[in-house]
């Protein structure tokens, strides 16, 4: 089985959040940092990046170069909030998954062509959400380790996709600079080009004694990478505390009928992914966004936890039918909480709802292997805009 691996990394995250929220930032250098004498640039939009600002500059020296700049400290905790958006679209294309940072994680897609014949249709699909949920901007590299699909989403950017294929390693790294290996910070990569070694195909073909000068112990792991080769794997070391879907519609819903269908279809995705992790939650949570951007979110508390689709669909169906809304709906979402492991050993359910979950793992079997639309609700039959 190949080995595919995609990188997705937000282009100018904090200072994209920011033109985002506020029309009149948009198409303006944008920088976001701390404000303070000692501050530094977390983020520059691409707009402030023409005047040589990057991360980790000196947010003095930002000002001197872009004084008619807009500098803002940033709302970290809008930060989070979005990434944890992001994060649950990802979730919805692989359960591994490996942040790095709130702007950048890597999903192991290996195994997957049955859904996909090729993996750049998994980025394509999840660029295109990021944009229509979230109304942002990702990069993505695909390649057949970490290592070259970081490298690649850089590569690209800005709303970049590049794909290396699996014996095109050398040649993409060819003329990359030295600079751009993991490991080989500013003032390493400025000795390798006073060595005459500016380029990673350079570097490729030095001795080994010139890998032991430069990178001591580190040596034989830098011989591996300069040819393309990590053998790392995709670490998911976060333990969720929630399973989540939501969907942002490009007309608003005024009809409860068609926020109900919404609501079996979002359950459906949402016991999917609980019982993919083997995973069951007692709060139901519905989030809606009204026109005025105006968000509303109500919980319910089971007395058992489940992963069953009716029951997660019952909550939310009576959630919003017991809401007045005086404005129309943007955005829809459904998330369960209160989390905790399904134990097979153990009968959570009754006996018909035992045969419930042994029939939901079947669909979702037969959806691993040919698609969502193999089975569908037959309420949801023929709307393509509910899968």
């Amino acid at each position: 089985m190949k080995r595919w691996i995609i990188h997705v990394d937000m282009d100018a995250f904090f200072a994209a959040v920011e033109q985002r929220d506020n029309p009149e930032l948009r198409g303006k250098p944008v920088i976001v940092g701390g404000l303070g004498r000692r501050g530094v640039v977390s983020t520059a939009s691409y707009e402030a990046r023409k005047f040589g600002i990057h991360s980790a500059m000196p947010m003095a020296e930002a000002r001197q170069l872009c004084p008619k700049g807009i500098f803002l400290a940033g709302d970290h905790s809008k930060y989070v909030k979005v990434s944890a958006d992001i994060q649950s679209i990802l979730a919805d294309f692989s359960p591994a998954i490996e942040p790095l940072s709130l702007d950048e994680a890597f999903l192991d897609v290996s195994g997957m062509e049955w859904l996909y014949p090729k993996p750049q249709e998994i980025a394509v699909k999840i660029k295109r959400r990021i944009k229509k949920e979230l109304g942002l901007v990702a990069s993505a590299g695909v390649a057949p380790n970490k290592f070259l699909a970081k490298l690649a989403s850089d590569y690209g950017k800005p709303d970049g996709l590049v794909v290396v294929e699996p014996g095109m390693e050398k040649e993409f790294l060819r003329d990359k600079s030295v600079g751009r290996l993991w490991g080989v910070g500013a003032t390493t990569a400025e000795l390798l080009c006073s060595a005459g070694i500016n380029t990673i195909g350079q570097l490729a073909k030095a001795d080994r004694a010139v890998f032991e000068k430069f990178f001591g112990s580190a040596a034989a792991a830098m011989r591996a990478l300069v040819v393309g080769a990590d053998d790392r794997p995709v670490v998911s070391t976060h333990v969720p505390k929630s399973m989540g879907n939501e969907i942002t519609f490009e007309k608003d819903l005024v009809a409860k009928e068609e926020m109900e269908a919404y609501c079996l279809a979002l359950s459906q995705k949402v016991g999917r992914r609980l019982r993919k992790a083997d995973l069951i939650g007692r709060t139901v949570t519905v989030k809606i966004r009204l026109a005025s951007f105006k968000t509303l979110s109500r919980s319910h508390t089971l007395d058992e936890a489940t992963c069953l689709d009716e029951k997660i669909y019952e909550v939310a169906k009576s959630v919003v039918s017991g809401m007045e809304l005086a404005q129309g709906v943007r955005l829809l979402g459904i998330t369960v909480t209160n989390l905790k492991p399904w134990m097979p050993q153990i009968s959570l359910f009754g006996e018909s709802e035992d045969k419930r979950l042994r029939m939901l793992r079947a669909m979702d079997s037969l959806k691993d292997r040919f698609g969502e639309t193999a089975i569908t609700s037959c309420r949801l039959l023929g709307e393509n805009k509910y899968t």
